[in-house]
């Protein structure tokens, strides 16, 4: 008798995933209600740009662009390590490592640093509604438990969970969006907030900073490209909705809050009040149990993003065990779930750290843990954005016969590497503005230089590989297709272990 037990598969579970799906995890990365309620409120505060809701458009405009070329490469290279594959395929192995460090680095930081974000918003609610004064890590371990938990389940079950809270969420904004132009200061709604003069001003480099933040978690589509019923169609087709959705909705909600505070006002109220701006304009004009669900619902906005961006990491850490980039064990799966669960236990416990450290050393969960990883993690989505970009170029040079068009191609990621360039110099040297006014001046290039610090890392770990692990450095970005192809054929080796009783 012989007992088969799986050890390590060579691809996620296929099929379980349509569009909705890839829109509802793209869209819930960037969490809408946590954008309007800290990301607008925050841009305003600290750039003084009243003008800051064209930039909305502006970057989504600028990643669309970015879509056309990404889109194109999604139809060949299907890979959860989405970025890290087309980098490789495009600018060479060895930069392809260096852009997973880079994703591995902004994705874990930008969800860690969510944690406290979370656990300080519920512990102030918690405390002004029922006057119980848990600290923050308490609450943010709890989200903790939560997440590991669901990242462990089956992904469609994730999806369906992140369906549910981003309905919800998006549900409140409208709410929010009606309320204040319903309500305009003065009794007239003013357009200043939509003048493209008004953006093209004094606080420009933050407002883009803070805004091309808020669209993190745009490589969600393409992570899930091995899960996806029709991968040919899918993950663009996602990416065009989530970019247009988030990009106009944003938009309309940054407008809307100069509306009901007055564009001269929006300034002061946004620094004054923060997510209270938002809060106490549903108390006033909707009422007090409408203000407070979306408190609550603020508060599942940022369990959604956190889930989402486990997620994420989850994958990335499958595709390098897969590949052996990294330790082979980040590849096993669930057999019952199909879900990566080595790589999502490994972000956990990264997670448990981070969070761990920071309370014990007194830090706080917002002016530090949050704000600064949420600074980093902007820098390294934008750079590996803008790799990706170039390296669709790349990529399609080498292969000129694969009937996409020349716009696909060349013309439209050759304009959104040069816009996305553009972008990345006027967040680092900005990205103070990022920062709380109480932080160290040091962080402004500190914390910027850990991601350049993870990509030489990735770059000179390729390079080993190459020299050290020849047959390892071959398989680098390779397409989830072919990966099955060649593991079917060494299935007994790598595959599984048989038992003879």
């Amino acid at each position: 008798m012989s007992t088969e037990i799986p050890s390590f598969e060579n691809g996620l579970r296929r099929g379980r995933l349509g569009t909705g799906h890839l829109v509802f995890f793209t869209v819930a990365a960037s969490a809408p209600l946590t954008v309007l309620g800290g990301g607008v409120t925050t841009m305003y505060a600290v750039s003084g740009n009243i003008g800051g809701a064209v930039s909305y458009v502006l970057l989504a405009a600028v990643l669309g662009l970015f879509a056309v070329g990404y889109a194109a490469m999604s139809r060949h290279v299907s890979n959860a390590g989405a970025f890290y594959s087309y980098v490789a395929n495009g600018l060479g192995r060895a930069g392809g490592v260096a852009g997973s460090f880079i994703a591995l680095a902004a994705y874990n930081t930008i969800q860690i640093g969510l944690y406290g974000l979370f656990g300080a918003i519920v512990a102030d609610f918690v405390d002004t509604k029922f006057d119980v004064g848990l600290a923050w890590w308490f609450w943010a371990l709890l989200a903790w438990a939560v997440v590991g938990i669901l990242g462990l389940l089956r992904v469609d079950l994730n999806a369906t969970v992140l369906a549910v809270l981003l309905l919800l969420e998006c549900v409140a904004v409208a709410v929010f969006d009606i309320a204040a132009l319903s309500n305009p200061a003065g009794g007239i709604i003013t357009f200043d907030g939509l003048d493209p003069g008004n953006l093209f001003t004094v606080g420009l480099g933050a407002v883009l900073a803070l805004g091309i933040a808020s669209f993190t978690g745009f490589e969600s589509g393409a992570i899930y490209s091995e899960e996806v019923k029709d991968p040919r169609r899918t993950v663009a087709r996602a990416t065009y909705i989530a970019v247009a959705f988030t990009g106009l909705f944003y938009a309309l909600s940054a407008w809307s809050l100069t509306v009901v505070t007055g564009p001269a006002n929006v300034v002061a109220t946004s620094a004054e009040a923060g997510a209270g701006a938002i809060f106490g304009t549903l108390a006033q004009y909707v009422g007090v149990l409408v203000a407070d669900v979306a408190n609550l619902l603020f508060i599942t906005s940022v369990l959604a993003a956190l889930l989402s961006f486990h997620n994420s990491v989850a994958r990335y850490l499958f595709a390098l065990g897969r590949e052996q980039v990294l330790p082979r064990f980040l590849s096993r799966i669930g057999v019952r779930t199909g879900a990566p669960v080595a790589g999502s236990a490994t972000q956990t416990l990264l997670a448990l750290v981070v969070v761990l450290g920071f309370a014990a050393t007194g830090r706080d969960p917002v002016i530090d843990l949050f704000t600064w990883f949420s600074g980093l993690s902007a820098v390294g989505v934008v750079l590996l954005m803008t790799l990706t970009s170039a390296a669709v170029v790349g990529y399609f040079r080498r292969h000129p016969h694969t009937g996409e068009s020349a716009w696909q191609r060349v013309v439209a990621p050759a304009s959104a590497t040069l816009a996305l360039l553009a972008i990345l110099a006027v967040l680092v040297v900005n990205f103070d503005a990022l920062l709380a006014p109480t932080s160290p001046a040091y962080l402004a290039w500190l914390l910027p230089s850990v991601i350049g610090c993870a990509a030489a890392a990735g770059l000179f770990w390729g390079m080993l590989l190459r020299t050290v692990r020849p047959r390892v450095y071959a398989g680098i970005g390779r397409p989830a297709d072919e990966w099955a192809s060649a593991e079917r054929q060494r299935e007994p080796e790598l595959v599984s272990t048989r038992i003879d009783r």
